[in-house]
């Protein structure tokens, strides 16, 4: 299939700007559905009018999540504030307001059940969400280099925000975490000799040819797979993808006996924030494992353990 000029230099424009692979696939394909919607019009011969239809018939007519409004709201800013140079102005369109969700937590009997029923790197995967409060992006994107056993840490890189953060690291986990490190490096060193290694920011790789053969780069989790760079198109191996322990949590699941809860791989760092809070930790320290920008973010975590309302009774105690 051709690709689109127009949506090339979209592309271009969003790498220039030092933007994500993933915000740059999400920023595309709005930015193409928006094109779609309007019969494939150029969106420099609209503005305003034509978004606020767009985003509307998100809305009412797709019924998409708030979230999802926002992102797409998001990538038709960049695409006429940025790129077009269009001021879209006062769009008229009212956001829905995204409601106060008490996140799902687990206690950690029901943690524990989980990870029994968990092996091998999937084990450790989830193990490394509880117990440093990571997203599951985060986890799989760890390297070597961002393990340090001596100061029980671990450095997240370009987290949310494209901020980095350290957060804490688990002492039981370092023989297994160990074990890991053999594998990653043994299949980085069969990689080597086919001249090949795990994949590299674009940059680097130019400046520094031969930094994929450094054991520091080589992802904790590797893919199974090769697979080309996304921007270079060079054969590399990337880290392993969500969406494998997003299926091992499924499975492990179902042969637990926790029924009435929706959990996902983010339960488990509302979990590590919930039971940090409720062990007495100061909430800045969790504001800070955890990469809030505002303090009111980690809050939410409070109304979890009832804080806010610690010491009160039920009147139907009293009767």
């Amino acid at each position: 299939m051709p690709k689109s000029p127009f949506l090339e230099q979209v592309r271009k424009e969003i790498r220039l700007r030092g933007y994500s692979i993933r915000t740059e696939k999400t920023y595309l394909l709005w930015i193409k559905r928006y094109i779609l919607f309007h019969k494939k019009k150029h969106p420099a011969e609209m503005g305003a009018v034509q978004v606020t239809a767009f985003l509307s018939w998100m809305a009412n007519q797709q019924h998409v999540s708030i979230n999802t409004q926002k992102t797409a709201l998001n990538a038709l800013a960049f695409l006429y504030n940025k790129i077009l140079k269009i001021e879209l102005g006062e769009l008229g369109f009212n956001q829905a307001r995204r409601p106060r969700k008490i996140p799902v937590v687990l206690t950690p009997i029901e943690v524990n059940s989980i990870l029994n029923q968990l092996e091998g790197h999937n084990r450790l995967i989830f193990s490394l969400l509880y117990g440093s409060g990571l997203r599951i992006t985060e986890c799989l994107r760890l390297r070597l280099e961002d393990i340090c056993f001596e100061r029980k840490v671990l450095l997240v890189r370009n987290g949310k925000g494209n901020k980095d953060r350290q957060t804490i690291l688990s002492q039981s986990l370092f023989p297994v975490i160990d074990a890991q490190i053999s594998k990653a490096m043994a299949i980085q060193q069969e990689d080597n000799r086919q001249g090949l290694g795990p994949s590299l920011p674009f940059a680097l790789g130019k400046k520094y040819p031969n930094a994929f053969r450094q054991p520091g780069w080589m992802y904790l989790f590797p893919s199974t797979t090769l697979c080309p760079h996304p921007l270079s198109g060079q054969l590399c191996r990337h880290h392993l993808h969500d969406s494998a322990p997003r299926k091992a949590l499924k499975q492990a699941l179902a042969k637990t006996d926790i029924r009435f809860k929706r959990v996902s791989c983010h339960t488990f760092r509302h979990s590590f924030a919930t039971h940090l809070l409720e062990a007495g930790r100061d909430i800045r320290t969790v504001q800070e494992l955890l990469g809030h920008s505002d303090v009111k973010t980690t809050q939410i975590y409070t109304h979890v353990i009832g804080e806010h309302y610690a010491g009160t009774s039920s009147p139907l105690d009293l009767l």
